[in-house]
């Protein structure tokens, strides 16, 4: 179906896929600050890091060099499940808000997993079945990403141990049938099932949990456990790489129909779907190239861009996993119990960060919880899609932005990304329609707190 000679949706071809990942670090004008050893505070090295993540992994993660990096033909095969994604043009969207805006959104909710996520899951799955591992531990927070590794261990025969975030555990337990349907053992996380969850709820019983104390427990298991590693679904420089499918897939959807986004605008939470999204276009930035104006969104109630430090800390709350340079606030800080279980991260990707400190990425909003919904509800009767709250982030700046335009005139093509379905997240949407949601926003004095504890590197 067309309009103005624009699909609504368009598609590319199955061969049309990426070959190789797009790895940004090669082209970044900047220096990479390493992750640090938490015992010695000094650069981590490959050795140090095989106890935990799989070699292949490793490789990947310290890899600055490699500006496109080959995807192995069982992972394309698997892609080729769910791949290549639409992009799609919003033309009920920009009716509903009488905009001379084009919008459009590449979706990634069209697979089981119903986000983003299982690209990266499928690759570290693959990896550790290469390396002959026996199982993974991981954590998630809204449970996409526990999703995604639990489709990717069954298909590979691993066995997956999931510490999932309690708050999120208790909001979405149809999450965790889906993870154990595909054989995970899920654990609402804080837990007594390891040393560093006990620790933590003898400090505080009544925990609601945070990705980063998942991490902790998560990290544990792999570390104590013969025969497993330890995969993460975003922050990590290696899921990026492998989310990269997102831009250039994008990318070659526009080259196709003419087109080339002004605003790009992505949900941001570790940063795995944003990174994925703007990576091949911030390409054409470092090459001096006309490129988009990059806009990450994150919740008001986790800010780590909009209201965080630019330091080296801790990737997790037990402190027991390597420290990064990131924008942070702290990783003693426990977000309230959002419904945007994805974003509710202490600290942004080390590259994402970089990014941003250097003026790459353009600018960063932090938007609260119930201007969110309202964008969910917009963007669902208009366009027939219910988007992940996470997803909605996205929504609701690039709505903003259409506005701008109707009341400039100026068109614009603005893209965002649509990273996952909210079918899994009617519990929230029924909060919102029953006019029962509410808004968090840390005060200075609780981020004072929390970047208190934040080490002195």
């Amino acid at each position: 179906m067309k309009k103005n000679n624009i699909p609504y949706k368009v598609y590319l071809d199955e061969d049309e896929i990426p070959k190789a990942w797009y790895n940004i670090r090669a082209d970044m004008k900047t220096d990479h600050r390493p992750m640090l050893n938490p015992q010695t505070l000094e650069p981590i090295t490959a050795e140090e890091l095989s106890p935990i993540f799989c070699d292949k992994l490793i490789a990947q993660e310290l890899n600055d060099k490699d500006r496109f990096i080959e995807i192995p033909e069982p992972i394309r095969d698997f892609y080729k499940m769910y791949r290549p994604s639409p992009l799609v043009r919003a033309y009920c969207l920009e009716k509903m808000l009488n905009t001379p805006a084009k919008i459009y959104y590449k979706y990634e909710g069209g697979n089981t997993s119903g986000s983003h996520k299982l690209n990266s899951a499928i690759a570290q799955g693959y990896y550790a079945k290469e390396q002959g591992l026996k199982g993974l531990s991981t954590e998630t927070g809204a449970g996409q990403w526990g999703t995604a590794m639990s489709m990717a261990c069954a298909y590979f025969g691993l066995e997956l141990k999931v510490y999932m975030v309690k708050v999120s555990a208790s909001q979405k337990p149809y999450r965790k049938t889906v993870m154990e349907t595909y054989g995970a053992n899920v654990v609402p996380s804080p837990s007594d099932t390891t040393n560093v969850g006990r620790m933590l709820l003898e400090m505080n019983p009544d925990s609601n949990g945070s990705l980063g104390t998942a991490i902790s427990e998560a990290v544990e298991v792999a570390a104590t456990t013969e025969g497993y590693r330890y995969v993460l679904g975003s922050v990590l420089n290696q899921v990026l790489l492998h989310q990269s499918v997102i831009g250039l897939e994008a990318k070659t959807a526009f080259e196709k129909i003419g087109d080339y986004p002004d605003i790009v605008i992505g949900c941001a939470g570790g940063g795995s779907n944003l990174g994925g999204l703007i990576g091949p276009f911030i390409k054409d930035k470092f090459a001096g190239k006309d490129a988009p104006y990059f806009i990450a969104v994150e919740p008001a109630s986790c800010p780590s861009l909009t209201r965080g430090k630019f330091a080296y800390d801790f990737c997790d709350t037990g402190k027991v996993a390597p420290l990064a340079k990131m924008y942070t606030i702290g990783a003693t800080y426990v977000p309230s119990g959002s419904h945007a279980g994805g974003l509710r991260y202490h600290g942004m990707a080390p590259i994402l960060s970089q990014l941003y400190h250097d003026g790459f990425i353009d600018e960063a909003r932090a938007v609260k919880q119930t201007d969110v919904f309202d964008a969910a509800t917009m963007f669902a009767k208009a366009e027939g899609n219910l988007p992940a709250p996470e997803s909605a982030h996205a929504i609701r700046v690039a709505i903003d932005e259409a506005i701008k335009c109707r009341e400039s005139g100026e068109e614009k093509t603005i893209l965002f990304g649509l990273s996952g379905t909210g079918y899994f997240d009617l519990g929230a949407y029924a909060l919102y329609n029953e006019n029962a949601m509410t808004d968090s926003v840390p005060s200075d004095e609780d981020l004072n707190e929390s970047f208190s504890a934040i080490p002195k590197v």
